[in-house]
């Protein structure tokens, strides 16, 4: 008896806000799957109307990630291709997913990418900051006392950082990384990419945290933060940190000196820890 040939898991970018960035391939593949895996089937719903996909969905998310992943995998190994798409962009940036096609590929399913929009690489394609290398950061910490530990870890890397943010957090999200990184780094807030109410503002981080706080506007949908990587303002930092916590290492631990070091000079705690 033969057994049937594996499906296939089809990776599939949707628009991050304009309908019209969806992909002729992208349709065709959602059209021609047995099911869709989204991770909202209300959120897609819409999408899937005005293109004409019929495609019955599933949904897989964060919550149910774990528990769909085996019946997912499956319904491949029976035969059946399966598309995943998340609510916007490329899925697993930031997204569920990862647990799907990591499964699958020790399953030996083939995963194929359908690539599109990510606001990710958008806001970088405009940011006019440095992008021959760059490390993308996803969301920060909630918690304001983690994501300064984040932040302070970070001050030293000379690649452009890349952050998502939600609206409510991200006037305290560019306070700190002001705080942390110093006020004269260049930033760029990408906000509502490919949408009505899209904006790319590039400022220092002192004006760009101020700027934010004083128009509500700014606090409002899908968020990317660019700051630019290390440079001679955070070698200044650095050698200032290196200072201080030279001062404070004579009576405190160098882990407890380093600590207090960064916050007051804004060094990276790593750096000077090191």
């Amino acid at each position: 008896m033969s057994h049937p040939q594996p499906g296939q898991l089809w990776v599939v970018a949707t628009p991050i806000g304009h309908r019209d960035d969806f992909s002729a391939r992208a349709v065709e593949t959602l059209r021609n799957v047995a099911v869709i895996a989204a991770e909202d089937t209300r959120h897609s719903r819409p999408l899937l109307i005005h293109y004409n996909i019929d495609t019955p969905t599933i949904a897989l998310h964060e919550h149910n990630e774990r528990d769909v992943v085996d019946a997912v995998v499956r319904r491949l190994q029976g035969g059946e291709s399966v598309a995943l798409i998340s609510d916007a962009g490329t899925p697993l940036i930031s997204d569920p997913g990862f647990r799907l096609v990591r499964a699958a590929r020790a399953a030996g399913i083939r995963c194929i990418p359908v690539p599109g929009a990510c606001a990710a690489i958008a806001a970088l394609s405009v940011a006019g900051l440095p992008s021959d290398r760059f490390v993308f950061e996803g969301f920060l910490p909630p918690k304001a006392a983690a994501r300064r530990s984040r932040l302070q870890e970070l001050a030293g890397d000379a690649r452009t950082l890349m952050f998502y943010e939600s609206s409510h957090r991200v006037a305290e999200s560019l306070a700190d990384m002001r705080d942390v990184f110093g006020a004269q780094r260049e930033a760029v807030l990408a906000r509502e990419l490919t949408k009505l109410f899209e904006t790319v503002i590039g400022e220092p981080l002192g004006e760009l945290a101020a700027r934010v706080v004083a128009d509500p506007d700014q606090q409002r949908g899908e968020c990317v933060i660019l700051v630019a990587g290390r440079g001679e303002e955070v070698d200044e930092n650095l050698a200032e940190g290196q200072r201080v916590f030279a001062i404070l290492s004579e009576e405190l631990p160098p882990s407890k000196a380093a600590k207090l070091a960064a916050a007051i000079t804004g060094a990276s705690r790593k750096a000077l820890y090191s």
